[in-house]
């Protein structure tokens, strides 16, 4: 199934470590340094993502063999080919932390599929000279949140990077999940992730902070070449670069308020250079819309990376890698322009993805107060943000207020509302009725352009933490089940319906639920 020819375009457009002595330690001067997975004791195979095998062209049966297995558990390494680690920094929670780099990620090629390069890593295979204090390994619990994560994402629609496979290594991994002094022994696992380049923010920023402007301008010109190839020869190519990054993340972070996503560590070694989502590890999706809500306990405090700070932070992101980029082209003003007109542009892209969640198309002065008063209406009193968007496709222009409450009231957490709240509620539902009355559509054909924004199925934690709960026990039966119902997130899937509901009591507070590390 690797019959094609492999290779890596970055280690061959860019400085290697010159030591391959692999331990922590600071490497100047290179874009990645030559490792080796570390080979596991009993690899075995839990999962493959079908999506990607058809995407490749292969069969399930080619999975079965002993190669795959060991090409991606990393007890092999493909003849020609040298596996490495990125190098990069990057700024962790508003402060620069210097070198961070490929901790536990190894590259293991790249191969072309339709036209298109796609570059294999394993995460979880081993030490790199970036772990730092880490072991380089990943274990069982945050392998199944990564590998679900990855292609739940995919298919609702939001740029990421991709999951090909899931592994158990038949190690034990010491891990405190909390940092809170209880470590405890995991199952090790590793996820190959394939993703057309893993080139992040802060590889521009490592270099920039060296003053390395030769290794700056290799990197650009490398993600230029083979990944923005249509700005190969424009005189000032690396500001076009720039104003295309800024797009890219603004489409990627507008999915994400779209579905309620929240990424929760948003430092500029996890923003993609493409646009991806990438690096998930404490994430989660709101259950109660709260604007102020981070699953991340690291953040807890600060709360920097909450849902409604998400588009802010992309942009004090950008700020950093046009920092970085700056030495290239000595270009302020166009970098600022680029950097307002995100702002410009968020502020409109958003309120037309805020419409087409409420199936509206006709331009109304009063569009904004009409979202901005659904936001606050839905902060007022806990709900369900997946359920109340997907109930309100069932609303009708010709519905009266009651008729409407009881059509979203399923999305409350507690029910019945308060006499205040409820009156909120009818207040909002009048509105939106109105609203409907001066549209074209007709509601069937409404409805049908709502469900395809307002996903019926997103991967909320509980759910993630069941299919964990199982697989420890080797039940790997809630993680296929999960896997079949987030391929088709916008479809009623009927057998499927106990997963349209509130998150259960239970997992309220319940850790790996609610809040999460990122070790989780």
């Amino acid at each position: 199934m690797f019959a094609s020819k492999l290779y890596s375009t970055f280690t061959k457009a860019l400085k290697a470590d010159l030591s391959e002595e692999n331990r922590p330690r600071q490497v100047r001067g290179a874009a990645y340094s030559w490792v080796k997975p570390v080979v596991p004791s009993n690899p075995k195979l839990l999962h493959v993502s079908n999506s990607l095998l058809e995407a490749f062209g292969w069969t399930k049966a080619q999975t079965e063999s002993e190669t795959f297995l060991e090409l991606m558990s990393g007890a092999k390494v493909l003849e020609h080919t040298k596996p490495f680690a990125m190098n990069y920094g990057g700024h962790q929670f508003g402060q620069w932390a210097g070198q961070l780099g490929d901790g536990r990620a190894i590259n293991l090629f790249e191969l072309t599929q339709n036209g298109r390069p796609w570059m294999f890593q394993l995460k979880g295979a081993g030490p790199t000279p970036y772990s730092r204090r880490g072991d380089g390994f990943a274990v069982l619990r945050s392998s199944i949140r990564e590998y679900l994560c990855s292609e739940a994402m995919y298919h609702l629609g939001v740029p990421t990077t991709r999951a090909l496979s899931l592994v158990t290594t038949g190690d034990q991994v010491l891990r405190d999940m909390f940092y809170n002094g209880n470590a405890a022994y995991e199952t090790g696992a590793v996820v190959c992730r394939v993703a057309p380049s893993f080139v992040r923010f802060g590889n521009f920023e490592l270099y920039a902070s060296q003053q390395d402007v030769p290794g700056l301008q290799a990197l650009a010109d490398y993600v230029i070449c083979n990944f923005y190839p249509e700005l190969k020869g424009k005189e000032n190519k690396y500001l076009l670069f720039f104003e295309q990054v800024a797009q890219r993340s603004l489409e990627m972070v507008l999915h994400w308020q779209r579905v309620g996503f929240v990424h929760g560590v948003m430092n500029t070694d996890n923003m993609s250079i493409l646009g991806l989502t990438i690096d998930y590890g404490p994430y989660g999706w709101l259950e109660p819309y709260e604007g102020g809500w981070t699953p991340n306990t690291t953040d807890a405090q600060n709360k920097r990376y909450r849902f409604e700070n998400q588009p802010h932070i992309v942009l004090w992101n950008l700020l950093q890698l046009a920092n970085s980029l700056y030495p290239l082209m000595q270009d302020a003003k166009g970098l600022e322009a680029a950097l307002e007109q995100y702002k410009i542009n968020y502020k409109q892209r958003h309120q037309a993805m805020m419409l087409q969640k409420l199936g509206l198309e006709k331009q109304k002065a009063d569009n904004s107060k009409l979202i901005s008063l659904l936001e606050v209406t839905l902060e007022r009193h806990p709900t369900d943000m997946t359920i109340f968007f997907r109930l309100l496709g069932h609303v009708e222009k010709n519905n009266s207020v009651l008729e409407a409450y009881n059509t979203v009231q399923e999305a409350f957490y507690e029910h019945p509302l308060e006499e205040a709240d409820r009156f909120a509620w009818e207040s909002w539902l009048q509105l939106y009725i109105n609203r409907l009355q001066e549209e074209d559509q007709t509601d069937a054909t409404r409805k049908t352009t709502m469900d395809a924004v307002n996903p019926k199925y997103v991967l909320r934690n509980y759910m993630a933490h069941l299919a964990i709960e199982a697989a420890d026990k080797g039940d790997m039966s809630v993680l296929e089940e999960l896997y079949a119902l987030l391929q088709k997130p916008y479809e009623e899937q009927p057998a499927m319906q106990k997963w349209f509901a509130k998150r259960p009591d239970w997992a309220a507070e319940k850790p790996g639920c609610s809040m999460l590390s990122c070790s989780s």
